[in-house]
Order: structure tokens, then sequence, then C-alpha cells
């Protein structure tokens, strides 16, 4: 897929791509188990940081053979040479995503050395685990909201692909951003799901009501006694909001 028709695309994707399941497991091994239970009910997969230290950049290239979709949830953030040369080399893996903390100088050096792949990024905006009292604390001037809607708008102007950030600021972001931003969001719980160390999280229906591309879902499908069940709920819970919305 080109860099061209990346965006249009967002319009017409299927609901079970919709869903991106995190693999937040130690081993690869372990990873592998859990996409052998869940089968072809998720065709979209996450792998973080832990996983890649435990064998999952290999494990990806598994998946993608398998052809499952890939994003590989890295964060990286580091000076502009380092982080255009380790963004070409994510992109000879054939992921469909890959994360860069948005930072101008950061995007920026991302964006070169994706150029002329498929490769999608997108700038982590305010991790989901922090709120107002965080960020104050970590000695910045803006809280959330505000925080957000700045990486946003330098995202954009460095012609980012997309953004992981909070389905609270989904609707706002969307507004200021218009269609073509990809916008994806962690921290999603399904209703009576534990929030854990997630301090601003959505539903999968309010979520996608409210404009996200993909949802990205860890531990409530495969901490599940079923998963598959877990991860098919969402999904028609995905479809049933999109019904609603028309779109």
């Amino acid at each position: 897929m080109s860099e061209a028709a990346a965006p249009a695309r967002q319009s017409a994707v299927p609901a079970r791509e919709r869903l991106i399941v995190a693999l937040d497991f130690a081993t690869a091994r372990e990873a592998e188990a859990m996409v052998g239970r869940l089968g072809d009910s998720v065709s979209f997969y996450k792998i973080g940081m832990e996983l890649a230290y435990g064998g999952g950049l290999p494990f990806a290239q598994d998946l993608i053979k398998d052809g499952k979709q890939v994003f590989l949830d890295l964060k990286l953030h580091d000076i502009p040479n380092t982080v255009a040369r380790a963004c070409a080399n994510a992109a000879r893996f054939g992921a469909d995503f890959l994360t860069v903390h948005a930072y101008p100088q950061t995007m920026a050096a991302a964006k070169a050395g994706v150029a002329g792949s498929p490769l999608r990024l997108l700038g982590v905006t305010v991790m989901t685990s922090y709120d107002d009292k965080d960020l104050a604390e970590a000695g910045y001037a803006y809280g959330v909201k505000d925080l957000v809607a700045r990486r946003a708008a330098q995202a954009r102007d460095v012609g980012l692909h997309g953004l992981i950030l909070s389905a609270e600021e989904v609707g706002a972001m969307r507004a200021q951003l218009g269609p073509d931003m990809i916008l994806v969001t962690p921290g999603i719980r399904p209703a009576g799901a534990k929030a854990g160390d997630q301090k601003r999280a959505m539903t999968p229906a309010a979520a996608r009501a409210a404009g996200a591309d993909h949802l990205v879902v860890g531990r409530p499908i495969i901490e599940a006694d079923d998963p598959r069940a877990a991860a098919e709920a969402i999904i028609a819970e995905i479809a049933s909001a999109a019904s609603a919305k028309g779109s």
C-alpha cells in the first residue's frame, strides 16, 4: 500500500481489522500460543517492547508471513540519526504500523527513515497511564488535553500518518486534524473490565463512535477465560458502533 493510499483506506476498514490485540507477553512462545487460541478471529496484532525483547521481532515476521497485520509498538525516541536508521531497519519487516514518541525532531527523523516504504508511523502523544498530575510531576507546562493537541498539530505538520492517543481525546483531535489522520487508541476496556494502570480508558463502542480508527486491546482479551470469545465480542461492539454512525 502506498503512503497516498493509506488514509483513504481507513473509512473502509472492516471491524475485525480495527481491533489490534496487544500480545503483552514475555516470550514469543507465549505469544504464539495466544495467536493459536485466537485463530482467525483476530487479524491484527501489536508487539510491544516486552515481547520485542523476548523474541518478538522474528515472531513478527512469522505473523506477517501468515497473513497477519503487525503493529510494532516500539515508541522510538533518540537522536535523529539513530531514529532514522532504526526506522529504516523496522521498515524492512513488512509491518503496518510503528510508533515513535511525538517530539518534532523524532518524528521528522522517523519520516525520513521510512521514506519510500509502506510502513506507517504513529506518534505517541501522551501515554494513557498519565494524567495531568503525572505530567506536572514530569515538568510539563501543559495538561493532557493541551499537550495532546500540541503534539497532534506537530505530527500533522511533519506529515506523520497517525497518532496514538486515548479515546478521551479522539473526538477533539478528529475535529482538529480532519479525516485522514489515523487515530489509534489504547486503554480500551469493555464495560465491567478492570482499568488496571490505564487512567484514560473507554469502551470499544464509545471509542469507535468518537472517531478512533483502530482500538488496541490487551488484558481484557489475553487474560480472558475464552480469549476468542472476548475478541469476537469486542469486534461485534466495534461493528455495532460503526452501524450506529452509518459508517
